[in-house]
Formats: structure tokens, C-alpha cells, sequence
């Protein structure tokens, strides 16, 4: 596993570092700003606009595309330096599922007409998209979907329904998979279309957490017409576009770095912490936090052994899974370590004045909750684990 950087990758962060003290405006890494809420005044969004606007003209909205559709061209490792720069700096994503999901996928595999309405627009923050893949009855075993797209002459017609997904509220565009051959095997009836969110017969129905935030939705389908020239690629083909991502930096090391942060914020507030001029802390909780602090560690050094892996031209599988696994059950602990820090003050949300931390800790408590099941659940990477890791039998 590789540590340190080469001469190049040393260069290249020091040019990072370098773009990010000159360009990051100080407002979004001071406590007023809130990452959760993201901008809310029109001075945040007129910020936000200005950092993206110096991020776009170094094609770093999209650093891993390649410079003739707007992106930097960056190489796997220098995605990871460009990733691991902007998480130790807190500096906020613009890009969104349009940069890091649907964007390579209409790279690779759509057309010259597809490439050339969309591409620039995501670039351009000019369209926001959502990704249309869980169902009620299809979450783990995604591959079960059951939405369907009929083709109907220059058409297809959708019926169905999505559900936990993110954004649906704000965007533009879905990227989804829906069946178009319900008698082939399920991994090969599916296809993927672009559909404008606009459309006749789509419904979005919000999701609210147990946080009180409204990031997920369920969103449904009622003779939805797309045109066929939005399908993308081959038709009943859909499943394995997925794999395009596989070759972009996937390290999860922004992830990693926000944990370690949550962390130090822990320490700094029970250095500082005091009930009757005394220290409140047990012994207990200190040795939890240092614990916490050797589990955010070990995450980041995951992360940098998938990028190790990619460097060398591997593929990241089982690896992948430990990741996520180690990373999202950390978290956890990390929420559950900062409620007993806290104690009563959990009961205080977000509250600017009481809340301890401005209420992230409360917070994050109860958004990652969710975190063992989303984006692959804690039983189905153990699976993975298991049987391409450890090379167990399969139950």
C-alpha cells in the first residue's frame, strides 16, 4: 500500500492547496455555514456560484472527465489528491449525480446527440439530476425492478414507481432503470433512459427523515412518455452501464476525512467542556473518543488501499465493500460516542445558541441510522466479503 506521494502527486496537491487558499470562500468552512442545509441566503448562492465559477475554469467541476467534455482530464491519482484536498478543506461539491454518476455513463456510452444537450449543462450547474433505481420491492436485489418501459413507436411508456431517491424534489433530469423485457432474465430486461422530470405523469412525493430533512423522495410513474432517443446505449442493457464507474477513483476518502473532523470537533468539545469548573467527561467516554479517533484513522487508510489497488491498474471488489462496511458502521459509533458526550444537549437540534456543536452531533445521529442500509447494506458486503474475499461458500 502506498503512502506517500510521488513527485508528481506532491506537486499536484500543493497546486490544490494552493487553488483552495486563494478560491474557497472562508464563509463555508466557518459554523454559520450549515453543509447539511447547504445555501440558504442569496449571499451563501451568490458564494457557492463563485466557487463554482472558479472551479469550472479549471474543469474541476467534473476533474475526472476528460478536457473535451469540460472535465480536468485527471488521472485516477490525481483524483484522489484533487478528493482528499477538497475533504480537508471542507470545501462543498457542486457537481452532484450529474458529475459523478449519469456524466460518465453518457461519455462511454452515449450518443453524439445525448453528449452534446447534457454534458455542458451539468458542467454549467445549469441541470440537476436524480437517480431513478430502488423500488418499494427492489432495494438489495435491485435487479428485481419491476417499473416498466413499453416501447410505443418513437416512445416509451412508463408505469411504476421509485423510491429513496435523493433529490428528486430539485431536479431536472432522472437517469432510471426501467424493464423492457419482463420475460428475459432479470439482469438483462433492463434498460436505462433519460427522462425529463417535467414530463406528463410524474408525481414526487417527499420522504422525510427521522432528522427532519428532506433529502429523499418517491417518485411515480403514470404512462410516462420518453422518447426512445433517450435511451442509453443498448436496449436491454441497462444493468451493466454501472460498471463505467469502475474506473474513476473510488476510494470514498472525502467520507473518510469528514469522519476524522467529526471526531476532532469531539475532542475539541471535551477539552473545553466543563460542569462546575470540573471536567465532565468519565474516563469511559475518553477512551471511546480515542477509540473513535483509531477507527477514523483506519478508514482513511481503507481508502487508501483501494487507491493503491487503482493506481496499479486493479480493480477495487471485496475491497470496495470493506470500505463502505468499516466506514458506514463507524459512523455510527461515532454518533453514538458524541450523544454521550453531550448527554441532555442531544435533545437540541440545530438550535444556534444551546445545541453543542450547533446540534451536528444530534443530527448526524440520527442521519446515519440510515447509513447501514444505503448504498449496500452492512449483510449484503459481509456477503461480499465472505464469498470473494475469504472465498467462503456461498449459504
Amino acid at each position: 500500500m502506498e503512502y506517500r506521494d510521488s513527485p508528481e502527486e506532491a506537486r499536484f496537491r500543493h497546486e490544490v492547496r494552493t487553488f483552495i487558499r486563494e478560491n474557497l470562500p472562508e464563509h463555508f468552512i466557518s459554523p454559520e455555514y450549515d453543509e447539511y442545509q447547504g445555501p440558504r441566503t442569496d449571499e451563501e448562492r451568490a458564494l457557492l456560484g463563485r466557487w463554482r465559477k472558479a472551479l469550472g475554469e479549471r474543469g474541476w467541476i467534473a476533474p475526472h472527465w476528460p478536457k473535451e467534455y469540460g472535465g480536468g482530464g485527471l488521472t485516477v491519482s490525481e483524483q484522489f489528491v484533487f478528493n482528499e484536498e477538497m475533504a480537508e478543506a471542507r470545501a462543498p461539491e457542486v457537481g452532484g449525480m450529474g458529475v459523478q454518476m449519469i456524466g460518465p455513463i453518457l461519455i462511454l456510452y452515449g450518443t453524439a446527440e445525448q453528449k452534446q444537450e447534457h454534458l455542458p449543462k451539468i458542467t454549467g450547474g445549469q441541470v440537476w439530476w436524480c437517480q431513478g433505481y430502488s423500488e418499494p420491492g427492489s432495494g438489495s436485489d435491485l435487479a428485481s425492478l419491476q417499473t416498466r418501459a413499453v416501447r410505443d413507436g418513437d416512445d416509451y411508456i412508463i408505469n411504476g414507481q421509485k423510491i429513496w431517491t435523493s433529490g428528486a424534489h430539485r431536479a431536472n433530469w432522472m437517469f432510471l432503470l426501467a424493464r423492457t423485457d419482463p420475460d428475459a432474465p432479470k439482469h438483462r430486461g433492463i434498460s436505462m433512459l433519460l427522462m425529463d422530470m417535467r414530463s406528463p405523469g410524474v408525481s414526487v412525493q417527499p420522504l422525510i427523515n427521522l432528522a427532519n430533512d428532506h433529502g429523499f423522495n418517491q417518485v411515480f410513474f403514470d404512462n410516462v412518455r420518453v422518447p426512445a432517443r433517450n435511451l442509453v446505449g443498448e436496449e436491454n442493457r441497462g444493468w451493466y452501464l454501472g460498471a463505467t464507474l469502475l474506473d474513476f477513483e473510488r476510494s470514498n476518502v472525502r467520507s473518510s476525512v469528514a469522519l476524522r473532523h467529526t471526531v476532532e470537533e469531539l475532542f475539541e468539545y471535551a477539552r473545553e467542556h466543563r460542569k462546575n469548573g470540573q471536567r465532565a467527561q468519565s474516563v469511559a467516554v475518553r477512551h471511546e473518543l480515542v477509540d473513535r479517533m483509531v477507527e477514523a484513522n483506519v478508514s482513511r487508510l481503507l481508502s487508501y488501499r483501494i487507491i493503491s489497488m487503482q493506481k496499479h491498474g486493479v480493480v477495487p471488489n471485496y475491497e470496495a465493500s470493506m470500505n463502505k462496511l468499516f466506514y458506514s458502521e463507524t459512523q455510527q459509533r461515532v454518533a453514538r460516542t458524541g450523544m454521550k458526550l453531550i448527554g441532555a444537549y442531544g435533545l437540541l437540534d440545530r438550535d444556534p445558541k444551546w445545541a453543542p456543536l450547533r446540534g451536528r452531533v444530534s443530527h448526524t445521529y440520527m442521519t446515519t441510522l440510515a447509513m447501514t442500509i444505503a448504498a449496500g447494506t452492512s449483510e449484503i458486503n459481509r456477503n461480499v466479503i465472505a464469498t470473494r474475499g475469504l472465498g467462503l461458500p456461498r449459504g
